[in-house]
């Protein structure tokens, strides 16, 4: 059974989930990496010096069972990008996806085929369209049948508008934004549909579980 997961999703005490203006220099905007300090903290993302404990064993639960992310147009590069026929993403020849990458966007390329077995497809489609060929792209490989939503915030609330989030990790950072992106807007209700758990980290981030009733 394919379930949709989200992981680290990193929202500030006032729901933003990025600052603005995102650009090449600054693609969090104003935020910067104060949103994801707690996590380049862990041994998840620093193998040598990293901290182990909380923080550590929700970010590392990112990958297990993944077998296909879907991701907006703001994560795959900052704006404009569509008009850099050279632009390949941020993250360098070996992006830390592995899997079949699927762009949202409204004006689809070529796949990109990257190293690591990450292949980049580029979509203008719905979510439900999107998850469709996500998921059956992942029940065909061997690392997963479960789907990422890689996000953006605004992606994301496109998902849990449409039903399709199973599971969801959100990382409440405190720490005031003011402006940027919100993760919440238009979500009032959304808890009905979910059991909610909390865990409180000696970093100061609280983790949020959403996982809807009835998928696992």
């Amino acid at each position: 059974m394919t379930r949709t997961r989200i992981h680290n999703l990193s929202v500030s005490l006032d729901g933003f989930g990025t600052g603005e203006p995102q650009s090449l220099e600054e693609p969090f905007g104003h935020a910067r990496h104060r949103l994801h300090e707690w996590m380049m903290a862990t041994r998840y993302w620093d193998t040598e010096g990293g901290s182990v404990g909380v923080d550590h064993a929700f970010a590392q639960q990112h990958g297990p069972g993944i077998g296909a992310e879907i991701m907006g147009a703001g994560k795959f590069g900052p704006p404009g990008w569509q008009d850099d026929v050279e632009w390949r993403g941020w993250w360098g020849e070996n992006p830390p996806f592995h899997t079949p990458t699927y762009v949202l966007t409204h004006r689809p390329r070529p796949s990109i085929e990257m190293e690591g077995g990450t292949t980049f497809h580029f979509l203008d489609a719905t979510p439900a369209e999107a998850l469709e060929v996500a998921g059956a792209a992942a029940r065909a490989g061997t690392s997963g049948d479960d789907v990422r939503i890689g996000g953006g915030p605004s992606m994301v609330r496109d998902f849990l508008a449409a039903g399709l989030v199973d599971h969801m990790h959100v990382v409440v950072v405190p720490i005031l934004l003011g402006r940027g992106v919100r993760l919440w807007d238009g979500q009032e209700g959304l808890d009905a549909d979910y059991d909610v758990e909390s865990v409180s980290a000696p970093s100061g981030v609280t983790h949020l579980t959403f996982t809807r009733r009835g998928a696992e």
